[in-house]
């Protein structure tokens, strides 16, 4: 089964054989590859029942429970790696979550949509409505991202949250996933946070 090009660029950054936590894990198709290609020893946390059913009839250890409200139960340190995949945007708290996740695990891979991305400030400059791209395609009473950022907008967070930037990759509009440069993400005009659809970053507690 193949991944989605944000998840695999994730499977590449976890080592073998680590602890790994996958937040918000979906049905499991992340977690089940990790398990199956590095020997991890893999958990995840899932709001959607209907998720965790699919993630627990593949065989894997995945609980019910809110990214928003359900981390703080964790004790510090115990995960090699926590994962969050186009879910931040989706949480009430995201500065909570991200410093949860950080205290968790010694790394933390996040990916999320950009909303820096040129076709979305297109959109919106030409249209005066939010607009819909491959990555973002939700109208705006039924999305559920209640908390939109740019590429640079999450760079600042990590500063905020004392996380530097380990590595990171942008999520091309070709499905494709390019290696960056984190020291260009914060160019609003040339780089990464103008033309990616969204990026994936491999992060640690300073």
């Amino acid at each position: 089964m193949s991944l989605r090009p944000d998840l695999k660029a994730i499977a590449d950054m976890i080592r073998p054989g680590s602890r790994v936590l996958d937040v918000g894990c979906g049905d499991g198709a992340l977690l089940e590859h990790l398990v199956r290609t590095k020997n991890v020893d893999g958990r995840g946390i899932e709001i959607s029942q209907a998720n965790v059913n699919a993630c627990v009839a593949r065989g894997l250890a995945v609980v019910q429970g809110d990214a928003d409200s359900d981390l703080v139960d964790y004790p510090a340190q115990v995960f090699d790696a926590v994962i969050l995949s186009q879910t931040i945007q989706a949480t009430e708290k995201p500065r909570a979550v991200l410093n949860h996740l950080l205290r968790i695990g010694r790394r933390t891979a996040v990916s999320l949509p950009n909303f820096g991305y040129w076709k979305v400030r297109l959109a919106l400059l030409s249209g005066g409505r939010m607009p819909r791209t491959s990555g973002l395609d939700y109208s705006w009473s039924e999305t559920p991202n209640i908390h939109l950022c740019t590429l640079a907008d999450f760079v600042d967070l990590t500063r905020e949250c004392g996380a530097s930037i380990v590595e990171a990759h942008s999520l091309n509009s070709g499905g494709t996933t390019t290696r960056i440069n984190p020291a260009r993400l914060t160019d609003s005009y040339m780089g990464p946070n103008l033309f990616a659809q969204g990026a994936i970053f491999l992060l640690k507690k300073n």
